[in-house]
């Protein structure tokens, strides 16, 4: 016996008299039951109208499915959903084959710029070192700022992937590079740094955009350089001081070299011989005398 179960219009609604006010099949589908039982003649075994059961118990056999489907498209939904906000989180993919390469590049910039400063530790004369950190400075912080214009321009992210373009590349290294390397002169150098960071608030603020930007960059994630950051925040004061915070690269001839006596001594000489370079330059700009005619 074929014991399948198919739907057919009744006689009362054949072709012709069929109540138009009466829910679409679209709608009866997605808003579940929808009180049209009475519409429909069921064909197979079973009893006829007057003995079939309620309304009620014929809706459960219709509903179901038709709950089970919706629930779990709603469910499919949802975790799109979750996966699609997971995924934008990050936008660099897994692995950034671009930012490996230049991670190795990076290790050796910065063994250069290690080797270069051990050479101004060890210059061992402070008012020459207080004059080329002096410049060095100056120099650093200004392509610091160009180089910021230059991502915020083109809109980088520092957790994009790595860029391709000559011109943000460039501008991306010079930002990573130029903050590892002043947090090492912060460190080996405190005092001298001190005395320009605390009085330059242009300064603070680029450092912190620059600090952020290495944080996410990963250039720094899980490798050997990622102390210098943090200490270099704590000796600022950009970030608070951990209780166990020691300066590894301050020495007890430093303390003894920089104290606020000595170092303030530098300071004054460092200031007068800035005044008497300004009058030279300014009597060299002056007014000249001109020759006569017969000296010609």
């Amino acid at each position: 016996m074929n014991t399948s179960t198919s739907v057919r219009l009744s006689p009362a609604v054949r072709e012709g008299d069929v109540d138009r006010s009466a829910p679409s099949v679209g709608a009866e589908t997605f808003g579940g039951c929808c009180g049209n039982e009475e519409r429909l003649k069921w064909t197979s075994s079973e009893p006829p109208p007057s003995v079939r059961p309620s309304v009620a118990t014929t809706r459960a056999p219709r509903c179901c499915p038709l709950l089970t489907m919706w629930s779990a498209c709603v469910v499919l939904a949802l975790a799109s959903a979750a996966l699609g906000s997971a995924q934008s989180e990050s936008h660099r993919p897994r692995h950034d084959s671009n930012l490996e390469i230049y991670k190795r590049l990076f290790e050796t910039k910065r063994k250069d710029q290690l080797n270069a400063l051990k050479n101004l530790v060890e210059l061992n004369d402070i008012n020459q070192q207080y004059k080329i950190i002096d410049i060095m400075l100056k120099g650093l912080f200004k392509v610091l700022e160009d180089s910021r214009q230059i991502l915020v321009a083109a809109n980088m992210q520092p957790d994009d992937p790595f860029p391709m373009d000559d011109k943000i590349k460039e501008a991306y290294s010079h930002v990573v590079e130029n903050t590892a390397f002043f947090g090492d002169v912060a460190l080996r150098f405190p005092r001298i740094v001190h005395h320009y960071y605390d009085r330059n608030a242009d300064w603070g603020g680029l450092l912190r955009w620059g600090l952020n930007f290495c944080n996410q960059t990963g250039v720094f994630t899980g490798g050997a350089h990622q102390h210098v950051l943090t200490l270099m925040s704590q000796e600022l004061g950009i970030t608070e001081k951990s209780p166990d915070f020691t300066n590894p690269y301050r020495t007890e001839r430093d303390d003894v070299l920089h104290t606020a006596e000595a170092f303030q001594k530098i300071l004054r000489e460092e200031e007068k011989r800035r005044r008497k370079e300004e009058k030279r330059k300014e009597i060299r700009k002056g007014p000249r005398i001109s020759r006569s005619r017969t000296e010609l």
